[in-house]
């Protein structure tokens, strides 16, 4: 399957000064060259940027269109990947303030609030100006209306898998807590009119979710991980009542989970595991738990922390 890779700078809101960097691999059609719908999406948030460093194997796994095409690599030809990189970066710290409402100015969550639903809206936004600019480059100036061709093979929608690394981690916290509050069955209702390369809507957007990975995600504040009881108990009983269940997999290296200065990562880390598996009991294995440790036994470094986006293993 031949594919689209580019990076495009996207504005979310029309009056906003500030852009997201947005790199992507996209499937492509055989013929004529158009987008086909994917079998899933996975989308990868980014975290703080690393400045000055002389280590190629961190500026390689820096870059966000080499690591759409890891995406690639581990999770198929046939799925769209997206790398996303926050607007605003107070000197390396990135700042998700669209997708997260209550934050430090240096981009640390104060609090995890599903009300408005920002970082699903805010993402079904900017993935659909992102495609719309991504359309209008691969056509060119062909006057033909764009159209979406499915693959024989898809017999259901695509489904999402959501990344975070380090810092983006927070953005898979606040996706999950709007996950609890969603309407699940509107959702499907409205996901079954057609076809979609990307869900045109929160709810769909929320429905879709079929993967949650945590890589190597810490802060240096509490908040890394979800820890609401309350919402990952309305997540497991929205699960009774959804058609498709989710893999949580932890990723993790001795940076993060084995760092003494900020303990608060591992137990924020256990703590989830454990009530997503209390949570697993209730809905007849639609929650799904994997935990893998990277690089055990080895000092704790820099490069460890972006090689794991290289070795991790999705499956």
């Amino acid at each position: 399957m031949d594919r689209w890779t580019g990076v495009l700078k996207i504005q979310l809101y029309p009056n906003s000064k500030t852009l997201y960097r947005v790199a992507a691999s996209l499937a492509l059609s055989s013929s004529p060259k158009n987008l086909a719908v994917p079998s899933g999406n996975a989308i990868f948030f980014c975290g703080d940027r690393v400045e000055k460093t002389d280590n190629p194997v961190i500026g390689r796994l820096s870059n966000p269109q080499t690591i759409a095409e890891i995406l690639v690599s581990k999770f198929g030809g046939s799925i769209n990947a997206y790398v996303i990189e926050a607007s605003i970066f107070n000197g390396p710290f990135a700042v998700y303030k669209d997708f997260i409402p209550s934050v430090s100015e240096n981009g640390e969550p104060k609090s995890y609030d599903a009300t408005g639903f920002p970082a699903s809206a805010s993402l079904v936004m900017l993935l659909s100006k992102f495609l719309a600019e991504a359309k209008t480059i691969i056509l060119g100036k062909q006057k033909e209306p764009y159209q979406a061709e499915a693959s024989a093979s898809l017999s259901c929608k695509p489904k999402t898998a959501l990344l975070g690394f380090s810092k983006g981690g927070t953005i898979l916290n606040q996706l999950l807590t709007e996950l609890a509050f969603s309407d699940v069955q509107s959702a499907e209702i409205s996901a079954n009119k057609n076809d979609w390369i990307m869900p045109t809507s929160k709810d769909q957007l929320l429905n879709s979710i079929a993967e949650i990975h945590y890589v190597d995600v810490g802060l240096n504040s509490e908040g890394a991980y979800l820890t609401d009881k309350d919402v990952i108990d309305r997540i497991s009983e929205l699960l009774t009542r959804r058609a498709n269940g989710i893999r949580t997999l932890f990723h993790g290296t001795p940076r993060q989970w084995c760092d003494e200065r900020r303990i608060w990562i591992r137990k924020e880390k256990n703590t989830l595991v454990r009530l997503l598996q209390k949570a697993a009991h209730k809905n007849m294995g639609k929650l799904q738990i994997r935990e893998r440790l990277y690089f055990p036994g080895k000092v704790p470094d820099l490069q460890m922390h972006f090689e794991i986006i290289d070795v991790m293993d999705v499956t």
